[in-house]
């Protein structure tokens, strides 16, 4: 088993590796220059630089120093734990990750539950009623949500339900200069403004679960001790839920914490279609103001995340299956 643990942990290394090469060139890869964007546009911007403070700056970041230089540089605060400081927030990256993570968290938790939970339960009565009217008709709605891109999925829920209705905010995390009499009050104003962002999210990944509950029961239903339930005159919902499910899940828990990065990517997208307070719209903001630091640190924590949840449902398949290796 060490003999195992040693490459995977090399693996890893290895990935990390270039994740870190790529998260360095990527941003400095776009056209133009923080200070000279920022500086370009008064009428768009907070600030206009002299080109004596744009080469100050240039300075302080180390922007003027050969990309060879500042890779090192980079790499060297990094392992001492220091993402940077951000051009055009003037905060530590960290801090502005941080402070907006929660939001991004709260949506990509409660759209992988609802996905997964609803995806796995019309899988299991889909496959049941296998080539039936409602296994079609189920099968059919799935791969439309699946095929059709989350952004707009949210855009026409943007349209529909809240520019028509106004059953739902149009953008933001939570009514602005509103003052709430409880906390209750105010934890039902940040569900109506995240209930749209997580519908999108958990429509857009709940075909995937469906698919693999299916085919996972099918395989499960048709196994000796599944037409030895059924003859005992079990209940259809005890035969699926009860005996058939547990030895179904296997395959669908390990894609749980494997959906966890692929679902914090879609996030991004769609908090940009909200305008939702979370990391993808500090993404957006962060490549509009070329904020090379702050880029850098939301793809890598995006990059760091996915790799923890691509090891821990390793981690959680061997301890489900002891047959893995």
């Amino acid at each position: 088993m060490r003999g195992q643990a040693v490459p995977k942990i090399l693996e890893y290394l290895a990935t990390m590796t270039v994740i870190f090469t790529i998260n360095f060139f990527l941003p400095r890869l776009m056209p133009g220059d923080p200070f000279l964007f920022l500086s370009s546009d008064p009428g768009n911007v907070t600030a206009t630089f002299s080109q004596e403070q744009i080469d100050k700056y240039r300075a302080y970041y180390g922007l003027d120093q050969p990309l060879g230089t500042q890779f090192i540089a980079y790499g060297a605060k990094l392992v001492q734990g220091d993402l940077g400081y951000s051009i055009y927030f003037h905060d530590q990256v960290i801090n502005l990750i941080l402070a907006r993570l929660p939001w991004t968290l709260s949506i990509v938790m409660a759209s992988l539950v609802l996905s997964s939970v609803t995806g796995v339960a019309l899988g299991c009565i889909s496959a049941y009623s296998r080539n039936r009217y409602l296994d079609q008709a189920v099968y059919f709605v799935m791969i439309c949500f699946g095929e059709i891109p989350s952004f707009l999925v949210g855009i026409f829920f943007l349209f529909f339900l809240a520019a028509q209705t106004g059953l739902f905010p149009l953008a933001g995390g939570i009514s602005p200069f509103v003052s709430f009499d409880s906390a209750g009050a105010q934890i039902a104003d940040l569900v109506r403004h995240a209930f749209l962002p997580v519908l999108t999210l958990s429509l857009a990944r709940m075909g995937e679960f469906y698919l693999l509950a299916r085919n996972s029961m099918i395989t499960v239903l048709s196994k000796e001790y599944m037409r030895t339930a059924r003859a005992k005159g079990l209940s259809k919902l005890r035969v699926i839920f009860r005996h058939a499910l547990k030895n179904a899940l296997l395959p669908v828990v390990t894609r749980i914490f494997l959906s966890l990065g692929t679902v914090l990517g879609g996030a991004i997208l769609v908090e940009n279609v909200f305008n939702y307070p979370g990391i993808g719209r500090l993404m957006q903001m962060a490549v509009m103001f070329r904020d090379y630091v702050l880029l850098q640190g939301i793809f890598l924590f995006v990059a760091f995340t996915v790799l923890i949840m691509n090891l821990l449902a390793d981690t959680v398949y061997k301890k489900l299956d002891p047959r893995v290796e």
